[in-house]
């Protein structure tokens, strides 16, 4: 099937789970086809995309029409025959790509995000019957789709759950090195990781900490991850600086090593206020330790409250306390919950099991 010629769009300037799965993507669908890839001038992914051909375009809006057309000149140099996307916001660029085409390839998107209104505008109807097939990374999001996007006009959908890696586990004395490098001590050790603005919820966990410490607990937090609004993250600091708990809240930034992190970590946090997957939840989950997560969105499929892990009220930052409190002082619990946790991972999210199933699907698409 290496004569079958994909073309992976992504043109997003971030760095997080949607863009580091075009990467992935692009790096395992190479096994099977011949891929190449198109990113932002600005793109932080080049780097995470090894030994493809790689274009760059300078994005400047959903609707540019020389983008448009630069992208349709690839497409026929390289005989595509599906363009894979992942940012919804390049949709427009790539149906005007497609059809200033020649080959006029077939269409894929994999779509990670919530969708919560009707489809049935003139705009909507031109961009999806463009579409072939849209990959859904949860079964809310496929009901969603079918909802909301007009029969005469839908895409086919597939059901694909987004993956993670097999993980190398560290030392006994690895991971000390690595809490003593935080100064974390002895203390219950928290993290959230992800992109720091409001719908991810950091304030939720400084909400908990400031109960917590009232309770006089050994327990430190770390908030992990690139700040997209510089506002929400001064917001966040002034208001541990306010509620007195620099001792117990701490920002770290962005990481390379985010499995180095969870592993070092009791509970991993997910406080999203409707996450349409969480990838870090079952990264944390493979890496051997217990997420508390919100009782919304994709999580409802990952976790199983009090098999797997255990979820809080959304928003609800003394529900969250509590669980945590609950997980400081049961060891037993915490311990038993993450051995289940990495068993339904394995048989559920691996990401060669999921890959497996997205080339499958690719070889259907066009025959």
């Amino acid at each position: 099937m290496k004569n079958k010629k994909i073309l992976e769009v992504c043109l997003s300037p971030d760095l997080g789970g949607l863009e580091l799965y075009m990467a992935n993507c692009s790096n395992a669908l190479s096994n099977n086809f011949d891929v190449s890839c198109v990113v932002a001038n600005n793109s932080k992914l080049k780097t995470y995309i090894n030994n493809l051909e790689k274009f760059e375009l300078k994005r400047n809006s959903s609707f540019s029409l020389f983008n448009s057309f630069r992208l349709s000149r690839i497409i026929d140099k390289k005989k595509i025959d599906i363009i894979h996307i992942h940012w919804t916001k390049d949709i427009p660029m790539v149906v005007l790509a497609k059809l200033f085409s020649k080959r006029k390839p077939k269409i894929v998107q994999t779509r990670h995000m919530t969708m919560t209104r009707f489809k049935s505008d003139l705009y909507h109807k031109f961009l999806y019957k463009n579409i072939d097939t849209i990959i859904c990374v949860t079964k809310a999001l496929e009901e969603q789709i079918n909802k909301f996007i007009p029969s005469d006009i839908r895409p086919k959908t597939k059901l694909i759950y987004l993956g993670v890696d097999e993980v190398a586990f560290l030392k006994e004395e690895e991971i000390k090195e690595f809490k003593d490098n935080l100064n974390v001590g002895n203390s219950f050790m928290i993290g959230l990781i992800g992109r720091i603005n409001e719908f991810k919820g950091q304030h939720l966990l400084i909400d908990a900490m400031k109960e917590l410490k009232s309770k006089n607990l050994n327990i430190k937090s770390y908030i992990v991850g690139h700040a997209m609004s510089e506002e929400y993250l001064k917001e966040l600091k002034e208001k541990v600086f306010d509620e007195n708990l620099q001792d117990v809240v701490n920002f770290l930034g962005f990481t390379n090593e985010p499995h180095k992190f969870m592993q070092a970590c009791d509970v991993v946090l997910m406080t999203s206020k409707n996450e349409t997957f969480g990838l870090v939840t079952i990264e944390a989950m493979k890496n051997g330790t217990v997420v508390i997560a919100a009782n919304s969105g994709g999580v409802l499929e990952i976790i199983d409250d009090e098999k797997t892990g255990l979820l809080f009220e959304n928003q609800n930052a003394k529900d969250l306390s509590e669980k945590i409190e609950i997980l400081y002082k049961n060891k037993e619990l915490k311990d038993n919950l993450s051995k289940r946790a990495k068993i339904k991972v394995y048989n559920d999210f691996d990401n060669k099991k999921q890959f497996e199933k997205l080339a499958e699907e690719f070889k259907r698409i066009g025959e």
